[in-house]
């Protein structure tokens, strides 16, 4: 029995239509948008309103960047879009960007996130881009982004009952 999925994949490879695909039998669902909302960025706000409309009424949306919370309450089917904005987010909140890192937070937050993806009680579906594919970024930032992302990945997978990778639009299952 499949509890847990995690899709990864490449920017617009089609990773989130793959995944939104699997809750297809869901009566209720809940879309946890881990990105932090832009509301002076009118690409992103289109993008958001491309998204709920897709989705359609039966899909609740929550959005914050506490994803281990929701996955620890009870409720219906639930799509994390995306582990890489939460992480991205907890980057940000923790001061890993800059010199005000608090010291050992993002590796708390990974690590609570990571023990809430292993114990839920819902159907949880994880989107993840596989940030290992491109280049290497230039700043030690953007490098431990990257390297965090892709150990994270690492332990989801781990987890989880099925993996899938999209490739230009296609899901190939990888476990």
């Amino acid at each position: 029995m499949r509890q847990r999925v995690l899709v990864l994949g490449g920017s617009r490879s089609g990773k989130s239509h793959f995944a939104e695909s699997l809750f297809a039998d869901a009566a209720q669902a809940d879309y946890l948008a881990t990105a932090p909302p832009h509301p002076a960025d009118a690409e992103w706000v289109e993008r958001v309103r491309v998204h709920r409309e897709r989705r359609g009424d039966r899909w609740r949306t929550l959005e914050t960047g506490d994803a281990a919370s929701v996955l620890e309450s009870d409720g219906p089917a639930v799509l994390v879009e995306s582990v890489t904005a939460w992480l991205a987010r907890a980057m940000d909140e923790c001061g890993c960007w800059t010199a005000d890192e608090k010291p050992g937070e993002l590796d708390s937050r990974v690590a609570r996130l990571d023990a809430a993806w292993s114990a839920t009680s819902r159907f949880a579906v994880a989107v993840s881009d596989e940030v290992g594919l491109g280049i290497v970024p230039d700043t030690a930032s953007g490098r431990r982004f990257r390297d965090t992302l892709g150990l994270l990945n690492q332990r989801l997978a781990a987890i989880a009952d099925e993996v899938h990778l999209v490739v230009a639009g296609v899901p190939l299952q990888l476990r």
